[in-house]
């Protein structure tokens, strides 16, 4: 069968609770972010809400690629359980070809617990289960030559070790693609590193990603583009939260801000929404960037104002508040003046 993308990455039952008992400290040296969300020990705490959702990087934007009316499979691992097997119908249900999931005894199925006082901050408790131990020998490759696209959600333990591997079949077998790495990828020696997204379409970051692969701090927006263009012949993304989204091809700066009014009830899976909103897009309309953008951010949107990852995902030829895109060429020296 051929297919328009095939992700990889985890799956996950996520468990979202919300309660005002959990009090958020500032200004707390012990935390790594500054923050901590707290509660009190050995107390019985009354929450809000309780939303069991499924989530997994892999999974969630497997759901926003069929959504917009791709040919989509995910490969991946989930546990011999209830939450498992929750996940693959849900998956059917979405018209996700499951045919290259495999099941683990080894592990349960990956779970998160989402706690948060009022849904905008979380904390996220993290059981990295079935989903790390997928393998080179799990994955069916002769069968997956016909995917046009693969996009590789962060990889971690067995997986991450199969990622050079992943990249260097698409890349022999003419498939595109893209990926989000995550921080055990970046922790890979430069020179490796450097060879395996040499061959890579699309990269995904975050600016703590964006910080941590270039080892230039955030804020040095142009320095990180020009690192990462070297690094990378493709296109290469940084989203910023509430300060949007800028992105590289190397020529040409793109950036643009969310709608400052958007809603915000869950930011779990926001950026995974936006990254496949935006190579659905890109996809869609021959690589044109601002139109990816678009579809990106309002994905992402519209994801954020509902609890769970996969929540509000739009449909393909949904109608969306479109929003500015400035492009900006960056010369030689890196000086930018936009068009």
């Amino acid at each position: 069968m051929a297919y328009d993308i095939i992700t990889f990455g985890s799956a996950a039952q996520d468990v979202n609770v919300k309660s005002k008992a959990f009090k958020i400290l500032k200004n707390e040296k012990d935390f790594q972010t500054g923050e901590g969300l707290c509660m009190a020990l050995g107390s019985k705490i009354d929450v809000e809400d309780i939303v069991f959702t499924s989530g997994g990087g892999g999974t969630n934007v497997a759901a926003t690629f069929a959504k917009q009316g791709f040919r989509t499979a995910f490969c991946g691992a989930i546990g011999i359980d209830t939450a498992g097997l929750e996940i693959v119908r849900e998956l059917k249900q979405l018209r996700i070809d499951t045919r290259f999931v495999v099941k683990k005894k080894e592990k349960q199925t990956n779970q998160s617990v989402i706690i948060s006082n009022d849904g905008s901050d979380r904390t996220i408790l993290v059981y990295r289960g079935a989903s790390d131990l997928l393998n080179n020998k799990d994955i069916p490759w002769k069968k997956i030559k016909s995917a046009k696209w693969f996009y590789l959600a962060p990889l971690t333990d067995s997986l991450c070790d199969t990622f050079e591997e992943i990249v260097n079949f698409a890349y022999e077998n003419k498939i595109k693609v893209a990926i989000n790495p995550s921080k055990q990828q970046l922790a890979l020696p430069e020179e490796k590193l450097k060879v395996i997204l040499q061959k890579v379409d699309i990269l995904f970051l975050n600016q703590e990603e964006a910080s941590i692969l270039t080892k230039i701090p955030f804020e040095d927006e142009q320095n990180i583009f020009k690192k990462i263009d070297e690094l990378c012949k493709g296109i290469a993304v940084m989203t910023k939260g509430g300060e949007g989204v800028t992105v590289s091809d190397g020529k040409y700066l793109y950036s643009a801000l969310p709608d400052p009014n958007r809603k915000i009830v869950d930011t779990t899976g926001a950026g995974d929404s936006f990254a496949a909103g935006f190579l659905s897009d890109f996809i869609r309309f021959d690589e044109n960037i601002e139109k990816a953008i678009q579809l990106g951010l309002a994905n992402s949107e519209a994801n954020l104002g509902e609890v769970g990852a996969k929540t509000g995902l739009l449909e393909k030829n949904s109608k969306f508040a479109r929003v500015k895109v400035t492009k900006e060429e960056c010369g030689a020296n890196n000086l930018c003046i936009q068009k």
